[in-house]
């Protein structure tokens, strides 16, 4: 009896333990399959991403949604651009809660499906690419009509309207390299990159060449020279923030602006003397790249003939952008060390990095 009793004992605990280790393994896969999910989920298209969630609202108008295929309620939007847009989205806007109402949505996903938006009435938007599955840069027109034509579609605060060669002219003649560093580096109430940290140097390129000469084939776009990969001397990363520093002198400001405008105006005017330029900052999250719109930032610039100067530069909105600005005198050909001090929103100490600044 005890043995027959042993045996189905020793019987039940193997099946106990197959049975637990199956359960286990079900459990592992079972744990498994969100996670794939979610991966799958993260490489859906705009249109999946509208159809599985934003129709809800936005396929009958709900809400005050504006309704896909209404191109009046969508144009009045789509001049916001796509940061803007997406921003709303993200952080949830009136009855729109973020996210849609979907914490599962990436951040690309919830771009993606702005645009199927956008296109679907009207627009004529470029789905954005992951940043993680980057194949291939943008075309000038791509980037134009995703993110430069805030500005230059209309002229806003003096900047050239897209195809208008007399606005160009005096512009492309400094050379099409001398434009790309003045996009790269910002200059005035333009950003750096014209605020979208992502954009590179060819794509820049490629959107200035475009908007110089719209009608032009893509295949007339001057190519970018071959180089080795090499750090950018006005990128700087600090504190977990990207701080781009751009750089233009007061002169070519005064040509660029005759008139009065917000641009000839600000931080009390373009100043009149010698050797006047207007430093620029901009600042992102280096992991999110998310613009930095509510530090303090000063500037120090130490010089053995004038002294010191210590100015805190100013928040410029430009576009639904922010960067900080204001004028230095920088005389002399030597280089000059331009020290800029950083203090975020509720940080208890200051941030400082160094850029290289020589006439």
């Amino acid at each position: 009896m005890n043995k027959q009793t042993d045996g189905v004992g020793n019987r039940g605990i193997v099946g106990a333990t197959k049975l637990l280790a199956a359960t286990a393994a079900i459990a592992l896969v079972l744990s498994a399959a969100p996670q794939q999910a979610r991966a799958r989920a993260s490489d859906r298209s705009g249109k999946e991403v509208v159809q599985a969630v934003c129709a809800a609202c936005h396929g009958t108008g709900a809400n005050g949604a504006p309704k896909i295929g209404d191109k009046n309620a969508w144009s009045a939007r789509s001049t916001r651009g796509l940061t803007a847009l997406s921003g709303n989205a993200l952080s949830g806007i009136r009855k729109m809660p973020p996210h849609g109402g979907n914490p599962g949505l990436s951040d690309i996903e919830i771009k993606r499906a702005i645009v199927y938006m956008v296109n679907s009435s009207g627009g004529n938007w470029v789905p954005p690419i992951s940043k993680t599955a980057r194949v291939e840069e943008r075309s000038g027109e791509q980037v134009v009509k995703t993110i430069c034509f805030k500005c230059h579609e209309t002229g806003v605060q003096g900047a050239p309207k897209i195809g208008d060669r007399a606005a160009w002219a005096p512009r492309v003649k400094q050379g099409f390299e001398a434009l790309r560093r003045s996009a790269i580096n910002g200059h005035g109430g333009m950003p750096p990159r014209g605020g979208e940290a992502n954009l590179t140097d060819t794509e820049i390129l490629a959107a200035i060449t475009y908007m110089w000469n719209p009608a032009a084939p893509a295949e007339q776009v001057p190519a970018a020279p071959a180089a080795a990969v090499k750090q950018d001397p006005n990128h700087q990363i600090v504190d977990g923030m990207d701080v781009y520093f751009g750089v233009a002198s007061a002169e070519s400001l005064r040509k660029e602006h005759p008139r009065t405008d917000p641009e000839s105006t600000m931080h009390g005017g373009i100043p009149r003397g010698s050797d006047y330029y207007h430093l620029n900052i901009s600042l992102f999250d280096a992991v999110t790249k998310a613009e930095i719109k509510d530090a303090h930032v000063e500037i120090r610039v130490p010089d053995p003939t004038i002294g010191e100067q210590i100015k805190t530069v100013e928040p410029m909105a430009f576009n639904n952008s922010v960067s900080y600005g204001n004028y230095f005198q920088l005389p002399g050909q030597y280089p000059h060390t331009i020290i800029v001090l950083i203090r975020k929103a509720g940080a208890s100490r200051a941030s400082e990095t160094r850029f290289a600044f020589r006439q």
